[in-house]
Order: C-alpha cells, then structure tokens, then sequence
C-alpha cells in the first residue's frame, strides 16, 4: 500500500505463499487465518475470492461494494477488528486528553474529518454552516505548517455531546471507536457498517445509527431532544466495553486481542477437509492421487 509492490507483484506474491502450504491445501484454507488490517480489506489482494475465500479474514472493513463487485467479508466465518484508537487514549490512568462534563460541552455534535467528496460528509459540512452553534465541522489539514495536532484533535472531539461517524472510502471509520475513549456517544452515519463482537455487545444500548439518507436538521432535531440522563448512561455503559477496541498488552484482562481471540475460539474445528482433500480406513489422509499428506510437496496445486 506504501509503494513497494504494486497489484500484480501483491498478487503474485499472495499466490506463490500459499502454493508453498501442505496446511492451506489440506483444509482448503478453512482453518488459515488472514489479516488485512487497512480499509482496503480483502481487496488488497485482487484474487482474494479465488484462493481464500473459505479462509476467515480477520479486517475493520466490513463492506467495499463502493468500488468493488462484492464485499470480501462474510458474517459467518470473518472476524470484524476494531480500529486502532491512538494508544495515549486507550492506556490506563493519563490520557492525552480526558471528557469533559456534558454540561461543558460546547457543540451539541462534531464531525472531524475531511469531506473526500463523500456525499454524508458534504452534508454534515454544510449542515454546520446552517446550525454552527450546534454542528461542529472544521476544516481539517492533516499535512503541512497548519496541521492538527493529535491532541488538538482529540480536544475538538470531546467538546461535543455526540461525534458524527460518517461514511467516507469505506463503511468503516475510526471515529466510531475514538467517541468512547473521549466519552461522546457516537452517532454511526454508514448504513453498511459491519461492527465488532456483535456476539457479546448490544450496540443498540452505547451507540445510535442513523440512516445516512436522512442527513439535515431532522437528525440534530433527534439529537437535542435526548436527555442528559440518557446520553451519560449511554456513556457509562461504553465506558464498560470500550477495553474490547483497545490493543492492549498480554496482562490485561480486557482487550481487542482477548476479544479476537475468543472469536477465533468459537470457529475451531476437530476436522478439515477440502475439494482436494481424501481420508481412507485407517485415517491416512490422502490427495488426488493418494499420496498421503505427510509425502505432499510444494508447490501445491491452488484451485
């Protein structure tokens, strides 16, 4: 993604590592584990779909349909992972910056993030400029002399009630897991959004997703007729889970990595097997042409 390689030697290079993997090959890539971290997902290898797509692919991306055929998650075998939040926000004890009392926040929402020509961001820019007091939108520069600074940043975010998480290259953004380490509730505004840990968190009870398509005064309407009392029992109860975004160290005893992990537990399986894949009476497993796993050599035939 930097530069170093581009699609095709990506491509080349997935292709060529797993025809080197007796393992792949024998499961048919059910028990491998794949971890595409940016917002690209999956798609950063363009034959995802040819060779590991019964693999789980652990990714924050949920949905890329806005440039591609299809979305590289599926929801029975993949793994939503959280954003990596800012450590000086996620660590125990001092913050970089710590929430403010509701009764001190000066905007009744924000939304810190470029546009990208994005059509809910244009709207939540413009809906500012009609609703200032109420809406706060800044124009961000995230390079040169005038730069936001992390904790400039992390201070305009707190000084609201609720921070605006829109869509913009892809479902998913950081915002969302930022609002509970700044104690705002976060206010989802991508109607494909996948979240994580839907098995253990009642997202209904720490957040609000509002469809993207009724962006305008209505939401900051919706917004300002929530009691206080509400809002701070919203944040009470994401104070409660938000350990599950953190990437913390091996000791704690709440953490994305525990999280991850005990989802992973869950998809364990006692057997495997493939297309490719042959088991005779004595419990040899065999290929094709019967030669027993243990003799098989790479490189191995991908489908």
């Amino acid at each position: 993604m930097m530069g170093g390689l581009n699609d095709k030697e990506i491509n080349q290079t997935y292709v060529k590592v797993l025809s080197q993997m007796p393992y792949f090959r024998r499961s048919g890539g059910r028990d491998h584990i794949f971890v595409f971290p940016s917002g690209a997902g999956a798609h950063l290898f363009r034959s995802w779909v040819t060779y590991i797509n019964r693999s789980i692919i652990l990714t924050p991306e949920g949905d890329r349909t806005d440039k591609k055929d299809t979305s590289a998650f599926n929801t029975w075998k993949d793994i939503i992972i959280p954003g990596n939040v800012e450590d000086g926000m996620t660590t125990n004890g001092a913050t970089l910056v710590h929430p403010l009392p509701l009764s001190k926040r000066k905007f009744l929402a924000n939304y810190l993030g470029r546009a990208q020509g994005k059509v809910g961001r244009l709207k939540l820019i413009e809906l500012s400029k009609q609703f200032p007091d109420k809406l706060e939108c800044p124009e961000l520069k995230f390079s040169g002399p005038d730069k936001l600074g992390r904790i400039d940043y992390f201070e305009h975010l707190h000084n609201a009630k609720f921070c605006l998480a829109p869509r913009g290259e892809s479902s998913w953004t950081l915002r969302f897991y930022e609002a509970f380490f700044v104690e705002c509730v976060p206010v989802i505004l991508s109607d494909q959004v996948e979240l994580p840990f839907q098995n253990v968190v009642d997202y209904t009870q720490i957040s609000i997703k509002w469809p993207s398509t009724r962006i305008g005064p209505e939401l900051l309407q919706y917004l300002e007729s929530i009691p206080d009392e509400n809002i701070e029992g919203m944040i009470s109860r994401g104070r409660q889970v938000r350990c599950l975004w953190a990437y913390a160290s091996e000791s704690a005893s709440c953490s994305a990595m525990h999280a991850i992990l005990w989802e992973l537990q869950r998809k364990v399986r006692l057997f495997h097997q493939s297309t490719e894949t042959f088991w005779l009476h004595n419990g040899s497993v065999v290929n094709r042409n019967l030669v027993q796993f243990s003799d098989w050599r790479p490189p191995m035939p991908l489908p």
